[in-house]
């Protein structure tokens, strides 16, 4: 999942804002949608990426306290969602050189 978004220590992340990408790992008992190819019967990804979206709006300094917020309701909207594991990484972040990304991964 790829978002604008202003997360960041400094004020300029704030108000400019950067690209980021988030990777989110869950572990679900699929075996029922296995057999019924029903979506109600699984976790429905378009409403995890509703979710994700939601957090990602809101403002924070640090990409651990957004990612835990995520986890958190990851878990709280979707009951059968066993585990999650959540890749952030902030696309060149201004840190005064070339840097590509800096990431967190966080489990829940």
């Amino acid at each position: 999942m790829e978002f604008f978004a202003y997360h960041g220590c400094f004020k300029e992340e704030q108000v400019i804002g950067t690209k980021f990408r988030c990777d989110a790992f869950l572990e679900v008992d699929t075996t029922k949608a296995e057999q019924t190819d029903n979506l109600s019967d699984t976790v429905n990804y378009q409403s995890v990426f509703q979710v994700v979206k939601h957090e990602m709006e809101t403002k924070s300094k640090l990409l651990e306290h957004v990612g835990r917020r995520i986890i958190n309701r990851i878990k709280k909207e979707f009951p059968q969602v066993e585990h999650v594991r959540l890749k952030i990484r902030k696309l060149n972040p201004p840190l005064g050189g070339k840097i590509d990304f800096v990431s967190v991964e966080l489990e829940g």
